[in-house]
């Protein structure tokens, strides 16, 4: 190869990694500005769901937090709203010992019409209100507003999953796979979407994630 050649490599991948650093600069800059405005909101949220709960007798906090797997297989701990009775762990321990509940768990890590799940569960899973503590995780930098769905940890393992694609970027808030049918996909077709996101991930495809999230959230398209 020729020094010139050689030069004009050399210059498209110095170009190629420049845009990767701008691209990743304005996202958690785009991420942190947008996690502020979020905690701002979830101030008045969380004092109307904590009302809604004591009045159904359930004085318990109403936050929760599980571990999950982020960016190079680092584990956090995430937030969200409780949507399940508060003791939901030692439940679910007693509903894999259902052979119906072991199986579609196994499968799918989660339960459609999952018995611990609270009335007011179930409406701030549907329009997504469960979710909105995570602006705390997005502005320490935990995750981002797009990307793969966060996971717990041994979950990828379990459904032979690429720790390699997976794991090199943030999880996000919302992402490829959730505006594109959610909990209506089984779990490979799932991670073909999150592995799509991975290596096409841009502005073009970010802004059209956001896009798609606003009609998911207004149509309920795949939430359970």
């Amino acid at each position: 190869m020729s020094n010139k050649k050689k030069d004009a490599k050399v210059a498209s991948l110095n170009k190629k990694k420049s845009r990767k650093y701008f691209y990743s600069f304005i996202k958690r800059l785009f991420d942190i500005l947008v996690s502020l405005i979020g905690i701002v909101f979830l101030v008045p949220i969380t004092i109307i769901l904590k009302i809604s709960f004591m009045l159904t007798g359930d004085f318990h906090s109403i936050f929760y937090s599980h571990n999950r797997v982020g960016k190079n297989g680092e584990v956090f701990k995430m937030y969200k709203f409780r949507s399940m009775v508060p003791n939901a762990d030692e439940e679910l321990k007693k509903l894999l010992k259902q052979k119906k509940y072991k199986k579609e768990w196994e499968a799918n890590q989660k339960l459609d019409n999952d018995p611990r799940i609270t009335k007011i569960g179930k409406f701030i899973r549907k329009t997504s209100i469960d979710e909105t503590p995570q602006f705390i995780n997005m502005f320490l930098g935990d995750i981002s507003l797009i990307g793969p769905r966060p996971l717990v940890p041994g979950e990828l393992d379990a459904h032979n999953g690429i720790h390699e694609i997976y794991e090199s970027v943030k999880p996000g808030i919302t992402g490829w796979w959730a505006v594109n049918g959610r909990s209506a996909t089984d779990y490979e077709k799932r991670l073909e979407l999150e592995y799509y996101y991975v290596e096409h991930r841009g502005f073009k495809i970010d802004f059209l994630c956001i896009f798609k999230t606003i009609k998911v959230i207004f149509t309920k398209a795949g939430a359970k």
